[in-house]
C-alpha cells in the first residue's frame, strides 16, 4: 500500500472514531461525489477552522484590541467602534458579495482570498502599531480593522457553503464544537503565558506578538483550506450583484421559516453585545492590570474547551435548542448579576465571582454562535445556503450597529442597566428559538 493510501486510510478511520461511522458513513445532504472525500474534507475545513478561531481570540474585539488601543494611547471614544466595526465589516458587504460567489462552482477558493488579506491587514496593523501612537494610531488602526473585517467577510460568506457542500448533515455541529474545543485549549495556553512576569512591562511588544501571530494563523489557514476537495456547486442567482441582493431580501417576506430564524438570530445579538460590560464591570471592581487580561483570556478558553464537543453534538440533533439554552443562560445570568451587584458600577465584586461570571457568560455566546450556526446550514439547501448566509448576515450587521448604540446607555444610567436589558432581550430570544422549526438530527 501506497503512503498516501495508508494516510488516506488512517484519516478515514480517525474521522469514523470521532463521528462514529464505523459501520456506514453519514452522507446526508452532501452531493454523492463528495462522501469518498468527506473525512479529508472535515480535518481540513477542522484544522483551518481551528487556526482562524485562534487568530481570532488574539485579535478580539472584545478583550485584546481594546487593551491594545489603550498602551497606545488611542482616544476612548476610538474603543466603542471596535465591536461595530469588526462584527459589522464582516456581515454587511456580503449580500452584495454573495451574487459574485454563486456565479462560481467552487467557493472554497474566495474563502482563501479572504484568507491571505485578513493575514496583510494584521500584519500591516502590527507595523502601525510599533510606528504610531495617539489619534493618527486610531485612525489608522481602526482603518485597518475596516479592511480586516471586510476580508474576514468573504470568508464567512463562503465558509458555509463550502462546509455544506463537503461534510454530512449531522457531522457539521461536532466539527465545529471540535475546532471550537481546540482553539479553547490553545486560548488557555496563550493566557498562561500571558502570566510570566517577565512579560509585565513589555505590554505593547506582546500585543505586536499577538497581532503578528494572528496574521500567520490565518496564512497556514488558507494553506490548508487548498485540500479541500470541493464539489462543483449551483451557479443559479448570480448575475447584477445590487438587483441579486434586492431579490435577495425578498427571502425576508416570502421564506418563513428563514424570516423566524433570522428573528431569533437578531435577539440573540444581546448574548454578543453585553460581553464587553462585563468586560467593564470587572475591571471597575478588580482592576485593569495586564494580568487580568491572560485570565480572561484563559477563562475564555476554557469556557470554549469544556463545552464545545458537548455543544457541538447537541446542535447536531436539535440546534434550536442550544440556541434557546444560550439565551436562556445569557439572561438569567445577567438578571442575577443585577440583583447582586447593587446600586452602583464600582460595587465590590470577589475574583472567584468574576471568572465564573465570565465563563459562564462566554459559554452561552459559544453556544448561541454555534448553535444559529448549525440552524442555517441546515435549514438551506445546496441552491440557496449561500444566499441566506449572505441575508441574514448583511441584516445582522446593520443591526449591530444599532445595538452598538447601547453604550449610550451606560454613559446616561449604569453598566448594570445596560446588563439588565440585554439579558431580559435573551430571555425572549430563548422563548422564541423554542418556537423555531425543527431541521436538525
Amino acid at each position: 500500500m501506497a503512503a498516501g493510501e495508508r494516510l488516506g486510510s488512517g484519516i478515514g478511520w480517525f474521522y469514523d472514531l470521532l463521528t462514529g461511522d464505523e459501520d456506514a458513513r453519514v452522507c446526508k445532504d452532501i452531493p454523492e461525489s463528495a462522501c469518498n472525500d468527506q473525512p479529508r474534507n472535515f480535518f481540513s475545513y477542522l484544522f483551518a477552522n481551528l487556526m482562524t478561531k485562534v487568530s481570532d481570540e488574539l485579535v478580539s474585539a472584545r478583550l485584546t484590541l481594546p487593551w491594545l488601543f489603550s498602551v497606545l494611547g488611542i482616544p476612548a471614544s476610538f474603543i466603542a467602534f471596535l465591536v461595530p466595526i469588526r462584527e459589522a465589516g464582516i456581515l454587511l458587504p456580503q449580500l452584495v458579495v454573495a451574487a459574485y460567489i454563486r456565479g462560481m462552482q467552487r467557493r472554497k477558493f474566495v474563502w482563501m482570498a479572504g484568507a491571505l488579506l485578513s493575514s496583510a491587514a494584521l500584519f500591516v496593523m502590527a507595523v502601525l502599531g510599533s510606528l504610531t501612537q495617539g489619534l493618527l494610531a486610531g485612525w489608522l488602526m481602526i482603518f485597518m480593522l475596516l479592511l480586516y473585517s471586510l476580508a474576514r467577510g468573504l470568508c464567512s460568506v463562503s465558509a458555509k457553503d463550502v462546509l455544506g457542500k463537503t461534510v454530512s448533515k449531522s457531522r457539521r455541529g461536532r466539527l465545529m464544537g471540535y475546532s471550537t474545543a481546540l482553539a479553547g485549549v490553545a486560548t488557555i495556553a496563550i493566557g498562561s503565558v500571558m502570566q510570566a512576569e517577565s512579560l509585565q512591562d513589555a505590554d505593547l511588544t506582546v500585543m505586536l506578538a499577538l497581532l503578528a501571530a494572528a496574521g500567520t494563523l490565518w496564512l497556514l489557514a488558507a494553506s490548508v483550506f487548498t485540500i479541500i476537495a470541493e464539489p462543483k456547486g449551483a451557479t443559479a442567482g448570480g448575475g447584477n450583484a445590487l438587483s441579486e441582493a434586492f431579490r435577495s431580501l425578498l427571502l425576508l417576506s416570502s421564506d418563513r421559516p428563514f424570516r423566524r430564524y433570522l428573528i431569533s438570530r437578531i435577539m440573540l445579538l444581546s448574548v454578543v453585545l453585553v460581553i464587553p460590560f462585563y468586560v467593564i464591570l470587572i475591571q471597575r471592581s478588580l482592576g485593569a492590570h495586564p494580568s487580568l487580561l491572560g485570565w480572561l483570556i484563559v477563562i475564555s478558553g476554557l469556557s470554549q474547551s469544556l463545552s464545545a464537543p458537548l455543544i457541538g453534538i447537541c446542535a447536531d440533533r436539535s440546534s434550536r435548542l442550544v440556541m434557546s439554552f444560550a439565551a436562556f443562560l445569557a439572561g438569567s445570568i445577567g438578571v442575577l448579576v443585577w440583583i447582586a451587584a447593587g446600586p452602583g458600577d464600582s460595587s465590590p465584586i470577589s475574583t472567584i465571582s468574576a471568572m465564573l461570571v465570565f465563563f459562564f457568560i462566554n459559554l452561552a455566546y459559544g453556544a448561541a454562535r454555534l448553535g444559529r450556526k448549525v440552524y442555517l446550514v441546515d435549514l438551506a439547501t445546496a441552491d440557496n445556503r449561500a444566499q441566506y448566509v449572505a441575508v441574514s448576515n448583511s441584516v445582522i450587521g446593520f443591526m449591530l450597529l444599532i445595538g452598538g448604540t447601547t453604550g449610550f446607555i451606560a454613559d446616561s444610567f449604569s453598566v448594570h442597566t445596560v446588563i439588565l436589558l440585554l439579558s431580559i432581550v435573551a430571555l425572549f430570544a430563548g422563548g422564541y428559538s423554542l418556537r423555531l422549526r425543527e431541521v436538525s438530527g
